[in-house]
């Protein structure tokens, strides 16, 4: 056997315990060879020797819940993502109409719920741009809509509109509507006035989206939120050989609509095992337990602090979740579970708990994603059910959105027991990590720097947020390639850089380890990225 590439020149991070560094790997077939002297001794005038300069070479990383094609689409309606203002927001809305005179609707995603007090937004700081059209944008949790009096109308809203199940419609003190929307029953109305999104479109979103993720070092994600008709995207734009990663898809299970469509989810897995290849998997069904604490929608066991009359929006009873999840767990679909309160986490874990008992242990591997409250009396459930702690490490920060709005909504005692990260892998529970990307950015190294101090990228607070949820380099670049892996039921394939594994690597141009703040690893830019030995950055 001869190499087709060979490192040298640098570090290689294995990912695994018993053989963490090595000075050289080789690489033949898309697989890992060798390592060290084996590797070298592989070379031939035909092997393609890659220098690492000084830098380090690292297992790819995954993202275990991402939304690749929503990212995409994203960036086709108005940039509101990084304004600094309502101001900015509504001058980027006006500079969109005017650009997109024949536009139906004004769309626009990402506006952070810091901008407004109280995270309320008013339909009439939109009116005064743009009267004749509706207007619709999403902050960036996506939960929140914000939209004119225009899109008001042409959803049908009015003031004698009932709050819908699943969902609030903010009015002002004396019950007009304010024009903001929050959880999906309220917000899908106006989303039925966004353009219809093509196939080539979408093709093109997603593999835009795609080839970002790539150049992050990401090689395998967890699409979060697939619905039916994004199939055809997926496997479209694989077939073009436009996609730079590999992907398992989630399809959304809701209330209303579940008994439908779980027929629908199994021929849609069968399309897709027919025509994905080794790229495109589905394998996975999601659920919303709850919304968002920064809306006031996350579950709560107690109170919000600021609302005492309210614990939030469950999206599902505990019994409903729990029959709907053994029902997906019969098809052999995975379990992934959006759940942020404290309320919402427990309904997820009893919810996964009838799963064994109704249908018996298996290897399921069911994944509770966000996790921002998680109740002392259920952090060693996660160990004992086998469930995967998916985070969101970038969120474990005191940010403006921290601090402005989710602390005053849950009180300091609560505040303090936030993302705890730390506490779940003490405990010997499985973690996986993902960005949620576009919710906020997509980089793993950002992610990564932040678990390890947990600290904004100003490097506050100095000795970190809440130090004792802390994790250690070693753990969080494994929890973001190994620990993916195994959520993804790829642990024995990549995620770690050793003989007969999938040459998924990444190139970074300086080993982490040198690296001691915060702003230097988060900074860290990825060199190249490798899929299956081929580079795709």
């Amino acid at each position: 056997m001869e190499a087709e590439l060979l490192f040298v020149g640098g570090t290689i991070r294995t990912g695994d315990s018993a053989r963490r560094v090595s000075d050289a790997l080789a690489v033949a077939g898309g697989r890992v060879v060798a390592l060290g002297d084996a590797a070298r001794a592989l070379e031939s005038a035909r092997t393609e020797v890659v220098d690492l300069a000084g830098g380090a070479l690292l297992p790819s990383f995954g993202d275990g819940h991402v939304h690749p094609l929503m990212a995409g689409l994203e960036m086709r309606g108005a940039k509101i993502r990084d304004c600094d203002s309502i101001d900015e927001v509504v001058r980027e809305v006006r500079r969109w109409a005017d650009a997109n005179p024949d536009a139906e609707c004004i769309f626009g995603e990402g506006v952070s719920p810091t901008l407004a007090p109280g995270g309320l937004f008013d339909a009439h700081w939109l009116d005064d741009v743009v009267r004749d059209r509706p207007v619709v944008l999403r902050t960036m949790d996506y939960h929140t809509a914000w939209v004119n009096s225009a899109a008001l109308r042409s959803a049908g809203l009015t003031r004698d509109t009932p709050d819908p199940v699943g969902g609030e419609i903010v009015r002002t003190a004396d019950g007009e509507l304010l024009g903001t929307l929050r959880e999906w029953g309220a917000i899908n109305p106006v989303l039925a006035l966004l353009p219809e999104v093509t196939l080539h479109d979408g093709v093109d979103s997603l593999a835009a989206a795609s080839k970002m993720l790539a150049a992050a070092g990401i090689t395998w994600v967890q699409d979060a939120w697939t619905e039916l008709d994004d199939v055809e995207i997926w496997l479209a734009t694989a077939e073009g050989g436009r996609l730079s990663t590999r992907v398992n898809l989630a399809f959304r299970a809701t209330p209303e609509s579940w008994k439908a469509d779980l027929p629908a989810f199994v021929e849609a897995r069968q399309k897709v095992a027919e025509r994905g290849g080794d790229t495109v998997r589905a394998e996975t069904v999601k659920f919303f337990a709850d919304g968002v604490i920064e809306a006031g929608t996350a579950a709560l066991l107690a109170p919000y602090s600021d609302c005492p009359h309210s614990h939030g929006i469950s999206n599902w009873t505990t019994d409903e979740l729990g029959r709907v999840a053994a029902e997906v767990d019969r098809l052999g679909f995975q379990i992934h579970i959006h759940a942020i309160g404290d309320a919402g986490v427990r309904m997820a874990l009893d919810a996964i708990e009838y799963v064994d008992r109704c249908n018996g242990p298996r290897d399921r591997r069911a994944t509770i994603a966000h996790l921002q409250l998680v109740d002392g009396d259920d952090l060693d459930r996660f160990e004992s059910l086998g469930v995967i702690a998916n985070f969101q490490p970038l969120w474990a920060q005191l940010d403006p959105l921290m601090t402005e709005l989710t602390i005053p909504r849950i009180g300091v005692d609560r505040g303090e027991l936030q993302y705890r990260i730390g506490s779940l892998a003490e405990r010997g529970a499985r973690v996986a990590f993902g960005s949620d990307w576009p919710i906020t950015a997509h980089e793993p190294i950002k992610g990564i720097a932040t678990a390890i101090h947990r600290q904004t990228s100003a490097g506050v607070p100095s000795e970190g947020w809440l130090p004792r949820e802390r994790v250690g380099l070693d753990w969080a670049l494994a929890t973001y390639s190994a620990g993916i892996a195994y959520q993804g039921f790829e642990e024995n394939s990549w995620g770690r850089l050793l003989p007969g594994m999938r040459a998924d690597m990444i190139q970074l141009p300086v080993d982490p380890r040198h690296l001691a703040s915060s702003k230097e690893l988060s900074d860290l830019v990825v060199s190249r990225t490798w899929l299956a030995g081929k580079r795709v950055h």
